[in-house]
């Protein structure tokens, strides 16, 4: 689990560091993003679109959402209080990437919308 999110981190902050960063062995996908602060100053951030960030915009949150799953299996499914904890964080997380959806987008506007063609899923590959 840690090591999953360690690395999606590493991976961010390399490619953010240097374009020319190598993710998986082949060059970095970024989107070079701007965006107005409340200031009215103009930024520019680095959206990754491969490794770990390629498979899902939240990648994170899988991580998160196994290793909950894990510590909770051994109980099995006999006693639904047990998956209490699992239930909430996913209604946690999944209400968590909504929220943030909606954040990114109207931060990067038509950056966002680029990047979210290139990374179709929010959390789950193939699936949300």
């Amino acid at each position: 689990y840690q090591r999953r999110v360690r690395d999606a981190d590493l991976q961010r902050q390399r490619a953010r560091a240097n374009p020319r960063a190598v993710i998986w062995g082949k060059p970095a996908k970024l989107i070079r993003a701007r965006y107005t602060s409340g200031d009215d100053k103009v930024h520019q951030s680095t959206l990754l679109y491969s490794g770990w960030w390629g498979m899902s915009r939240h990648f994170h949150y899988i991580a998160e959402l196994s290793a909950c799953v894990c510590w909770t299996l051994p109980v099995g499914f006999d006693h639904v209080a047990a998956w209490v904890y699992v239930i909430f964080l996913s209604i946690l997380l999944f209400d968590r990437a909504y929220r943030d959806e909606l954040r990114c987008q109207k931060k990067y506007g038509k950056f966002w919308t680029e990047y979210c063609k290139k990374v179709p899923y929010r959390v789950i590959p193939y699936v949300y």
